[in-house]
């Protein structure tokens, strides 16, 4: 199949294509493997391709910059930006594990799909314990999926660029997980931190989860495949990891007040979760003692009701929690756009960029 001259569709396709390729090499180990790598496929679709835009723009900025080249995709930049996605499929596959998520993009997440699945089927056991290990085992699959895709894009790359690529695409590996780590730390660390220390506590974890994952390290996986040097590289840094910042920002808002319609999750989930983000650590800091204690004890109940949800809602309102929250994705907004300025990068693609920006942290979803 020939590719979509739409880069995003030709990511897609990429997919698609790595996919079936996993398809029918599993045909030969029996109707179980073939069904385990039918879920990774199944979760490694229907994303919104976000990193994959980065990582393109981040090609093209520097690829057709002063007017050099045709703006035409290679191969090899379609291939890493669908490892991207892959990763990325893998990440929230061991994140609704860890957050007991029974829902993704709309869908039973992983975990919740195969414990159904141990149920029809008439497995002995216990179907939660067997959903939550093939989830897992599904996460780590999806992982070495993505670097299977990224080498095969990188084969026909000359030696150093391919090594640049590794390299940024094996520290994104690295500092998201350490991020997640922190992440579920912070659920249980926080009693034991100051309170006037866990807003830069909440932005360490957005940092690394997020800030640099979703957005600074696919920009510079792009740069790197379009051979970009020290100061070019360091513009789409300076530009991605406040962009990344406000993303983690916005989602932050909305696993409190998103719309459960749009978002595909329980309104309030993040609070259902114990989420400790910059949203909570700026609530926590300003309530009264015996406010505080109401509040620690509602965030992290799974059993939340619908009227506790909208009273956590209000206190984060009234404390001034999500405005401060605001004004600070705005400030990153801020900053990403000054560090486009005067940037040696393609004119059209800053364009681009400024627009990915927006759209991250000007969202409903």
């Amino acid at each position: 199949m020939p590719s979509s001259p739409d880069p995003i569709v030709a990511v897609s396709q990429r997919v698609e294509r790595f996919l079936q390729a996993q398809r029918d090499a599993a045909g030969e180990f029996g109707e179980e493997a073939l069904s385990f790598v039918e879920s990774g496929a199944s979760a490694a679709t229907g994303g919104k391709g976000f990193r994959a835009k980065f990582c393109l723009a981040g090609w093209r900025a520097v690829a057709t910059a002063g007017g050099s080249g045709s703006g035409s995709i290679p191969e090899v930049v379609t291939a890493a930006s669908a490892a991207l996605e892959i990763f990325h499929a893998a990440a929230l596959v061991h994140d609704d594990v860890i957050d007991r998520s029974d829902t993704r993009r709309g869908r039973p997440a992983s975990h919740r799909a195969w414990e159904s699945q141990h149920g029809s089927r008439g497995w002995a056991g216990d179907g939660a314990e067997f959903g939550r290990s093939a989830a897992i085992l599904l996460g780590d699959l999806l992982v070495a999926w993505s670097d299977d895709l990224l080498e095969e894009g990188l084969a026909e790359t000359d030696a150093e660029r391919a090594q640049r690529a590794r390299s940024e695409f094996a520290r994104m590996r690295r500092e998201v997980t350490i991020g997640q780590f922190l992440d579920v730390a912070e659920e249980s660390a926080y009693v034991a931190a100051p309170v006037e220390a866990h807003p830069d506590r909440a932005l360490r974890v957005a940092s690394l989860k997020s800030a640099r994952y979703s957005v600074q390290h696919p920009l510079q996986l792009g740069a790197a495949l379009a051979d970009a040097d020290a100061e070019q590289y360091r513009a789409l840094g300076a530009f991605g990891h406040p962009v990344g910042l406000a993303f983690q920002l916005r989602d932050d808002v909305l696993g409190v007040f998103g719309d459960s319609a749009v978002t595909g999750k329980p309104v309030g989930d993040d609070l259902r979760e114990g989420k400790r983000t910059l949203l909570i650590a700026y609530a926590r800091a300003a309530l009264s003692p015996g406010a505080l204690r109401v509040f620690d004890e509602l965030v992290g109940d799974r059993e939340l009701t619908a009227d506790q949800v909208s009273h956590l809602q209000q206190t984060i309102i009234d404390t001034g929690a999500l405005a401060r929250v605001e004004e600070r994705i705005t400030e990153w907004a801020t900053e990403a756009d000054r560090a486009l300025r005067g940037a040696r990068l393609d004119h059209a693609a800053v364009s681009e960029l400024r627009e990915l920006a927006r759209a991250a942290t000007v969202r409903t979803a």
